[in-house]
């Protein structure tokens, strides 16, 4: 078995958001919306868990490297297969963009 990689993402977060979801990408940054309030880490445990549905990883795999307390974050996630997540990741972004143009 292969040795964990790192796939490291930055982030541009907003809390208290109707829904969880990611939104899209600017430029390198990756933005994404939580329903949680950014009060004593709920908002950063609410976006480890979008990314960990997302990526198809454990919520353990998962952790902030920089910008806990910022809505700006890096993000480091720990897998077997980086590919694997970057293709769940751009499916995502993909699925996000789609919606924004009604699904054509």
């Amino acid at each position: 078995m292969p040795a964990p990689s790192a796939l490291r993402l930055c982030i541009r977060l907003q809390p208290r958001a109707r829904h969880n979801r990611i939104l899209g990408r600017e430029g390198d940054v990756i933005k994404a919306q939580v329903h949680a309030p950014p009060v004593a880490g709920a908002a950063n445990a609410a976006l480890i868990e979008l990314l960990a549905r997302t990526l198809g990883t454990p919520l353990r795999a998962i952790r902030i490297v920089r910008g806990e307390g910022s809505r700006t974050k890096l993000v480091e996630v720990q897998t077997q297969d980086v590919n694997a997540c970057e293709q769940r990741l751009a499916a995502a972004l993909f699925a996000s963009v789609d919606k924004k143009r009604g699904g054509d």
